[in-house]
């Protein structure tokens, strides 16, 4: 199965740079007021649950796309509109880095976070391997002559479809093109796997072909996600990194960009 070893990945959560002690408290209710609240919220209520979902992956309870989700659902201090920078949320960031050090910290430690749940080469299946490379030979055909987020996502959209995959609803926001369907293969292994298994461990695999192959185009294609507690699932495509956000982009990148 795709997906980091698990004693590795509690060692990356339990490295978390959190200031502790009551003598620390001002400092971080700074931060805390120039990030919105993010670092609260990443503190107080995201992390204990990144830490409960990393035991339940360790016990084989879920699977690395349960992990992947919640990663992904960080709390976001958002520092463009789309690909439009916003100067005084930058400012706020950088006035934030200055107070503490966790900032740039917390930014890199993510980084980590985030590309353990990427897929590793080495780590996958003979299966998983071929079906990468299935989705990305068949994204030269599918993708084909489609420059635009609006074009990739009507072939992506013609492409769930020939699966028999139900799309539910389309929208468009801030230059990303979002898609939610439902699959229809979600129970399919889930008594043995466990649920989802087919539908994201399996079939995302040929899905993440398509995002190597959008990748080196410059589009940005966000596979499957937000499935917990329901059939429905979402995907986006975009112009590669239309957005910018702490803790995904530390404040020294954030400063070379403006």
């Amino acid at each position: 199965m795709a997906g980091p070893d698990p004693a590795e990945l509690r060692r990356v959560v339990d490295a978390f740079p959190a200031a502790a002690g009551a003598a620390e408290s001002t400092r971080i209710a700074r931060v805390d007021d120039l990030l919105d609240g993010t670092y609260g919220r990443l503190l107080r209520e995201w992390y204990p649950e990144l830490e409960s979902v990393t035991e339940a992956y360790r016990d084989g309870d879920v699977l690395r796309e349960d992990v992947l989700e919640h990663v992904e659902a960080v709390p976001s201090f958002r520092l463009s509109d789309g690909a439009a920078p916003l100067p005084e949320k930058r400012r706020a960031l950088a006035e934030a880095d200055e107070t503490a050090d966790e900032v740039t910290e917390i930014a890199g430690w993510y980084a980590t976070l985030r590309s353990m749940l990427d897929d590793d080469p080495d780590g996958l299946t003979r299966l998983e391997r071929l079906l990468h490379g299935f989705g990305y030979v068949l994204a030269h055909g599918l993708f084909l002559g489609a420059a635009s987020p609006e074009r990739v996502v009507r072939r992506l959209r013609l492409a769930y479809r020939s699966v028999g995959v139900s799309i539910d609803d389309t929208a468009s926001e801030a230059g990303a093109e979002r898609t939610a369907f439902t699959c229809p293969y979600r129970d399919v292994g889930g008594r043995i796997y466990g649920e989802k298994w087919l539908c994201h461990e399996k079939l995302d695999r040929v899905d993440d072909g398509y995002v190597t192959y959008l990748a080196e185009r410059g589009i940005d294609y966000q596979r499957p996600r937000d499935c917990d507690g329901s059939e429905r699932c979402y995907s986006t495509v975009a112009r590669d990194g239309p957005e910018v956000w702490w803790p995904k982009n530390p404040p020294a990148a954030v400063r070379a960009r403006s």
